[in-house]
């Protein structure tokens, strides 16, 4: 079966998604996170690529990521995903598929639903069990915005301003805006998240239904 057409804009923001191989554990370490987080960092300049957001679980990742005209999210997807299987391959003598196929990718409207999806993905280390609260996990852009930590693959959302007019303020705000409550969304299911005027716009535009088939056995949400 023919691989369906991946939406893509020339410029806009996406909730870009990669999975293990049957769900397995493509982090098994500190040396593994730390690899892979180097990769996107080093890789992102050069392919114009800005991520607001971000969350590294063991068997799979989340990235808000915002694109330009110039920008090639393919070639640096393809890159970090390619760089770390053959750090992978050599760590652990690996062989088969360590990736579930091609990145999965939405598009975002850039509007309170690119703050409202940050969240849904520092919220994951919670949701999994991993963790009691996000700013205890170590491999997400949370501690960026509610702590101010040096986090330098992150580029600041642009409505992280809108939170307050101090930075103190827009960080205790932004806490109080990520921990009430864990949003129930169908990320990873659509492929374009915002307003109905916003879904049709980019249905249209792309000739391609928001929601995507699910193949094969029903399977339990992942987180």
């Amino acid at each position: 079966m023919p691989r369906s057409s991946r939406p893509i804009p020339a410029d806009g923001c996406l909730h870009v998604m990669c999975r293990g191989n049957n769900r397995q554990f493509i982090f098994n370490s500190e040396d593994d996170f730390r690899y892979y987080y180097e990769l996107l960092r080093d890789l992102r300049e050069e392919n114009h690529i800005d991520i607001y957001h971000y969350c590294l679980m063991s068997n799979h990742l989340h990235m808000i990521v915002s694109l330009y005209e110039d920008s090639t999210l393919s070639k640096y997807m393809k890159q970090v995903n390619l760089g770390f299987f053959n750090y992978f391959k050599k760590q652990y003598d690996y062989s088969g598929h360590l990736w579930q196929g091609r990145y999965k990718s939405c598009i975002i409207e850039k509007n309170n639903y690119l703050l409202q999806c940050g969240k849904y993905i520092e919220m994951n280390p919670v949701r999994a069990g991993i963790v009691e609260s996000p700013d205890q996990y170590k491999y997400s852009s949370f501690k960026y915005y509610s702590m101010g930590n040096s986090d330098k693959l992150v580029t600041e959302n642009p409505l992280f301003h809108e939170f307050g007019s101090s930075l103190k303020r827009r960080r205790e705000l932004y806490i109080d805006f990520v921990l009430p409550e864990i949003i129930k969304t169908r990320l990873g299911m659509e492929r374009f998240v915002g307003t109905d005027e916003f879904i049709r716009k980019h249905e249209v535009r792309f000739q391609l239904k928001n929601t995507r088939l699910k193949r094969g056995r029903p399977r339990k949400d992942d987180k």
